[in-house]
């Protein structure tokens, strides 16, 4: 049986109870369903620029758990500095384009003015930002991801893009 309770008291808040049905033993998740498919795990810097504090800690907690090395930015101009400061040792730039400061496609072209071989994937959230995308990967991003990220599309594109030459 699955029931929804709300009690709430002026001054004193609202409490939500949510009831839903346990699992049977015998229909529980079985080990081929948990086991999830993942790339193997990295030993690599990534760099992760991202305005969003809540995101880019997340983000940067699962690819830490993921065996990386993680830098984070919040903006364009903080992750050039870092870029700058860690020459050769960033092997990966996850790049946010929409960024207060400097955007993501500005920095991508500075990031590519310092190492034209440099490997940038680009995160896009809105559907606006599909244009900006296709113009990021027309300037040399070596890949794009959509925001909400789904972790195991993240690790993949990460992963593949590292493993390219």
């Amino acid at each position: 049986m699955k029931s929804i309770d709300c009690e709430s008291e002026p001054g004193h808040g609202t409490i939500f109870k949510i009831y839903l049905p346990a699992i049977p033993a015998q229909k529980a998740i079985s080990k081929a369903t948990t086991a999830t498919t993942l790339p193997k795990r990295g030993t690599q810097t990534l760099l992760l620029v991202e305005d969003e504090k809540a995101l880019r800690v997340m983000i940067g907690r699962i690819l830490t758990k993921s065996g990386y090395t993680v830098l984070t930015a919040c903006d364009g101009e903080e992750a050039l500095d870092l870029y700058k400061r860690e020459p050769g040792k960033i092997s990966l730039v996850i790049l946010d384009l929409m960024m207060p400061n400097m955007g993501g496609q500005k920095c991508l072209e500075e990031i590519l003015k310092i190492d034209t071989r440099a490997k940038v994937l680009i995160a896009t959230g809105v559907s606006v930002e599909n244009e900006l995308s296709e113009l990021a990967i027309k300037t040399g991003a070596k890949g794009s991801i959509h925001k909400p990220y789904d972790i195991g599309v993240l690790l993949t594109a990460v992963r593949d893009i590292l493993d390219r030459d």
